[in-house]
């Protein structure tokens, strides 16, 4: 059997790896990995890590991410839901909700979708409702100016 001080040293290799898909690379299917993921090709199929992801510019993702910290250049279509810190780079574009602890968003970055931060996890029908009353609001008819 592992000692306690055998496993932690397992588990550091674990978290500590890299992974990578490079350019070029499709691949179908789930992922779930402790270490860092790198991402430049497409996946189609949801992600899971314990440590970083990295979706480069060429980097494309169908399904939903999970992962401690992110930072997307790519294109994601799915739940995007990071328990630290989330980085949208300019050529990101997300179509999905977002749940994460702090966002950075450069200029240039576009989202369409649901976002929570801080605190617990919200539902799906919180995200879906706080959606709605963001649309009503951005899309309410300007009221007519009265003549006096």
């Amino acid at each position: 059997m592992f000692t306690n001080k055998e496993e932690k040293k397992v588990e550091a290799e674990i978290t500590s790896s890299s992974n990578t898909i490079g350019k070029g690379t499709v691949l179908y299917g789930d992922i779930e990995t402790h270490g860092n993921l790198r991402i430049e090709g497409k996946v189609e199929g949801n992600i899971k890590t314990k440590s970083k992801i990295v979706l480069g510019k060429s980097s494309v993702v169908i399904g939903n991410i999970n992962a401690q910290n992110a930072e997307i250049e790519g294109s994601v279509t799915g739940k995007v839901n990071v328990s630290d810190n989330l980085i949208l780079k300019h050529t990101s574009v997300i179509k999905g909700d977002i749940i994460t602890q702090r966002l950075i968003v450069e200029s240039g970055s576009q989202f369409n979708g649901g976002c929570k931060m801080g605190g617990g996890q919200p539902t799906r029908k919180g995200l879906e409702k706080t959606t709605e009353v963001h649309n009503k609001q951005s899309f309410k008819e300007p009221e007519k100016a009265r003549t006096v």
